[in-house]
């Protein structure tokens, strides 16, 4: 549900609401890995310097601008509803996993 403060997600444990700091419209970057190849989304950062969120698969890259995709926020969630999980970590962090079925494993960026 549409807040505008930002985005409710309703989860089955302990019925715990998260709350994305963002608009569901926020654009957000991620690669043409994840939205062309289908690629697992498996490293989350959310800057500090200007609270952009990024969306990253395993693949290896040079050149970021050929690969760069920006979409909504709504978008990425919904390629991948696990990302929910990560509706409150803060900026200056940075999430990853091996697998969909890991947890998300959160840490500050150093």
């Amino acid at each position: 549900m549409e807040h505008r403060d930002g985005w409710d997600l309703n989860f089955r444990q302990k019925t715990k609401i998260k709350r994305l700091s963002n608009s569901i419209d926020t654009a957000v970057f991620t690669t043409k890995f994840v939205l062309q190849d289908k690629k697992l989304i498996t490293y989350v950062t959310h800057d500090i310097e200007d609270g952009a969120w990024q969306f990253f698969s395993d693949d290896c890259f040079d050149d970021f601008e050929i690969i760069a995709k920006i979409v909504g926020l709504n978008e990425i969630m919904d390629i991948d509803p696990t990302l929910k999980e990560l509706a409150d970590m803060e900026p200056g962090h940075v999430a990853t996993r091996k697998n969909i079925k890991d947890k998300w494993s959160i840490k500050k960026i150093e």
